[in-house]
Formats: structure tokens, C-alpha cells, sequence
């Protein structure tokens, strides 16, 4: 009777052994959201034994770009403003896709807005291309929630048969599962259709007896997903002017004096030359190089 004992003491302390390496392999439980943290949140990702679990991460230090600090895309502007208004106001808003040139405000746009209307109750979630199979578990998170939650969705463009494609397009507005009130998606890209257009989609097209043109199951599949957002803004090549306005505009935050930025112009000028483009994006980065060197 004591050697039976004896055999289950000893294979209980080895259970509790292997149960101690086991837990240590396994990740740390996933925190719950802390709402009143931060403005915005990341959706973060963490892998283990057990699979691959995901959670809200405040970003403690979060951009601080305002509006008026957004030149030469006044319309841009205006629509997003009253879309954002509309949403944390609770009345019906667009889902907002932002396509155009790099460096002229997009992405800066948004976190624009959630500056603008944090206050209000907006929130933004940024997620990664590579997470948004994660979006229904997203907003099933926030769902319920009091506060307005913008998904921002940065840089996207796909190539075909990407998880991520199938899972935007139903998130916006394909699944059989309503979509959340207290939810919108803004995303970014540089493509307008999200998805690389080649020559060869140009012979699905066909014609009707009146001359119509209607475009075949490859480009309708492609054009499917930017159609799902409510609203579309384009973004151009700055001119000149342009630029030299968004120049002085960084110049002046940064301290520099009317003269300064007066003589700085031609400077401005090459630096966008050396990059290629004269975009927002060149004239914030050319304003922190030159005001950092007078200073």
C-alpha cells in the first residue's frame, strides 16, 4: 500500500512538472483593452503552442498633426472633415478610400481627423495589410462600445489570391453579420483599385451591338473591393507653388522668420530635385533638415 503511494506521489510531482514547462511556453494571457489610455490603438499580434492570439495596444505617442497644418488639398479635406463629423455625430458615413500620389497627405489626413475629433469620441485601430483576416474579431471587440472607431488601414495594394483582399472586401460589406454602427474603415493606397492592373485585363473587355463597353470577370473582380468604399479621394502631384507653400508652413512652425523662409525657397527647390518629387511629404522632411541647421 505505501510503494502505491509512494508511485503516485512520484507521478504526481512529474505531472506537475511537465504542466510547469507547458504553461511556460504558452503566451501571456492577452490584456484587455485599456479605452482610456490612448486615442489610438494598434492591432497587435502574438503567436504560441496554443496559436496565434491578437489585442489592442495603445500607442502612447501618437501623431499630433492637425488639419490646418494639410495645404493644397482643400476639397480632400472638406469631404473627409464632414464624413468624420457625420460619424461621431452618429448619423450614416462612408466607408473612405484615400488613392494617389505618395507624399501628399493621405495617411496625414486621417490622423488628422482623429486629432480633430478625439474629443468627440473617435478612436482610430491601425492594422497591418498581413491582420486583416483579423478585422471581424476587431470589431466584434468594439462593438457595443460608446466610442466611434475609425480602422485604418494604411498603404494597401495586393497581389492576387492575398488573404488579406478577401477579408477587407467582406468586412466592408460582404458578410451575412451586420455591420457595426460605431465602425468605419479608412484605408490608404497608392493604386486605385487596390490590385495590379495588367495589359491582359484589357481583352476580357467586350462590346455590345450599340458600341457599350463592359469590362470581364477579371477586372470586375478587381475594381469589386475600392467600389465597396462610399467615398473615393484623389490625391495629385503638387506644383510648385504648391510646394513652396507647404515648405514655408513647416518652416514657420519650426521658428523660422519670414526672410528665412524667403531665402530658403531655392534650396527648397533643389532638395525636391535631388528626391524627385514634390510632394508634402519632401517639403516636411526638407523644413526639419534646413530649421534644424540654422538652429
Amino acid at each position: 500500500m505505501a510503494g502505491q503511494d509512494d508511485s503516485l506521489a512520484t507521478f504526481l510531482a512529474r505531472a506537475e512538472r511537465v504542466l510547469a514547462r507547458v504553461e511556460a511556453l504558452l503566451p501571456p494571457a492577452v490584456p484587455a483593452p485599456d479605452w482610456n489610455a490612448a486615442f489610438a490603438f494598434r492591432w497587435r499580434k502574438r503567436g504560441g503552442i496554443a496559436g496565434t492570439t491578437g489585442w489592442l495596444q495603445p500607442v502612447a505617442h501618437a501623431s499630433t498633426i492637425q488639419l490646418d497644418d494639410l495645404h493644397n488639398i482643400g476639397n480632400q479635406k472638406a469631404q473627409i472633415e464632414q464624413n468624420t463629423r457625420q460619424f461621431v455625430a452618429g448619423r450614416p458615413a462612408n466607408n473612405v478610400l484615400l488613392t494617389g500620389a505618395r507624399g501628399t497627405g493621405k495617411s496625414s489626413l486621417i490622423k488628422a481627423c482623429l486629432n480633430q475629433f478625439a474629443d468627440q469620441g473617435l478612436r482610430l485601430i491601425e492594422v497591418d495589410k498581413a491582420d486583416l483576416a483579423d478585422l471581424p474579431d476587431i470589431i466584434d471587440l468594439v462593438a457595443g462600445r460608446p466610442e466611434r472607431f475609425v480602422v485604418f488601414c494604411d498603404d494597401l495594394s495586393f497581389e492576387e489570391g492575398e488573404s488579406g483582399y478577401k477579408a477587407l472586401k467582406v468586412a466592408l460589406d460582404g458578410s451575412i453579420t451586420a455591420q457595426s454602427d460605431n465602425v468605419l474603415i479608412y484605408a490608404t493606397s497608392n493604386r486605385r483599385h487596390l490590385l495590379p492592373e495588367r495589359m491582359s485585363d484589357n481583352t476580357s473587355y467586350k462590346h455590345d451591338e450599340d458600341g457599350d463597353l463592359h469590362p470581364g470577370e477579371t477586372v470586375e473582380e478587381k475594381i469589386s473591393l475600392s467600389e465597396r468604399f462610399g467615398l473615393w479621394l484623389s490625391f495629385y502631384p503638387f506644383k510648385q507653388d504648391d510646394y513652396l507653400d507647404i515648405v514655408a508652413h513647416w518652416l514657420a512652425t519650426f521658428g523660422c522668420t519670414p526672410a528665412q523662409i524667403e531665402e530658403a525657397r531655392g534650396d527648397a527647390l533643389r532638395w525636391a530635385l535631388q528626391r524627385g518629387s514634390r510632394s508634402g511629404r519632401v517639403a516636411w522632411q526638407f523644413a526639419r533638415d534646413h530649421a534644424g541647421k540654422r538652429a
